[in-house]
């Protein structure tokens, strides 16, 4: 059982990791925001953007395929099996940028996608965010926290081989990024810390995206062009949010 110490109840702005820190602190929070920057809620964001129905799945989970034909969508491969595939889609948000005929899509992702199925069955409003919308997101925010709504920010985080959690620095800028929209006074000491985090990203953002670890990893594994799309700060104005089931545009 949760430390109630360790939810930050007595803050109206949130932040933890991974989907065991979601819980957390979403539990008793009206909105939580999840950012996934390399890659899925980057994914969801070029998705929504170009008007594709996006349905987050958890990860591993053989039933995907059957999910995505009773939902007459297509189903995300994994990257590097989609780069080999003409016109596959998968988490690479450059192969959502170039999809022709897509509608609806159901991607699973080890992180981001997880936790948001995750919150979506505790009832909370889940937002998909990122760097490209931070901005847009927390002025989308913003109005609701002054009204008194309680947001839970968490940022994905990546797994270490043995499945444990790996704090991840673009997450952390995410999470900064989308709380620098926001009173200061209602963040909590971890929300504080992200937006800090943030401040020392802003000036150059896709150097330091492409030379933290999950930027190297993806650099190195021949997706740096996926980085680059991760890194263009504040380029969108959508805000995705879960309805139904799935993302769709709002603002």
């Amino acid at each position: 059982m949760t430390d109630p110490s360790h939810t930050q109840a007595e803050h109206r702005v949130r932040v933890e990791w991974g989907p065991t820190g979601a819980v957390a602190v979403a539990r008793t929070a009206d909105i939580a925001v999840v950012i996934d920057v390399l890659s899925f809620t980057t994914a969801v964001s070029v998705a929504v953007d170009r008007g594709i129905t996006v349905f987050p799945y958890r990860w591993g989970d053989e039933r995907a395929a059957e999910y995505a034909e009773e939902h007459d969508a297509n189903l995300a491969l994994n990257r590097l099996d989609a780069r080999w595939r003409s016109g596959a889609v998968s988490l690479s948000p450059v192969s959502l940028q170039t999809a022709r005929g897509l509608e609806r899509l159901v991607l699973p992702s080890p992180n981001g996608s997880t936790i948001c199925a995750v919150l979506a069955e505790t009832g909370v409003v889940v937002v998909a965010a990122c760097l490209r919308n931070a901005r847009a997101v927390g002025e989308w925010l913003r109005p609701q926290v002054e009204a008194g709504r309680v947001v839970a920010v968490v940022p994905a985080g990546e797994r270490w081989p043995d499945g444990s959690l790996r704090p991840a620095a673009e997450d952390f800028w995410g999470a900064g990024a989308v709380l620098d929209s926001l009173d200061a006074a209602l963040l909590s000491p971890e929300a504080r810390l992200a937006r800090d985090a943030y401040g020392g990203f802003a000036e150059r953002p896709l150097e330091h995206l492409t030379t933290c670890a999950s930027g190297l990893e993806l650099i190195a594994k021949g997706f740096a062009d996926d980085v680059a799309i991760a890194g263009r700060l504040h380029t969108s104005e959508g805000v995705p949010v879960l309805t139904g089931g799935a993302f769709v545009g709002g603002r």
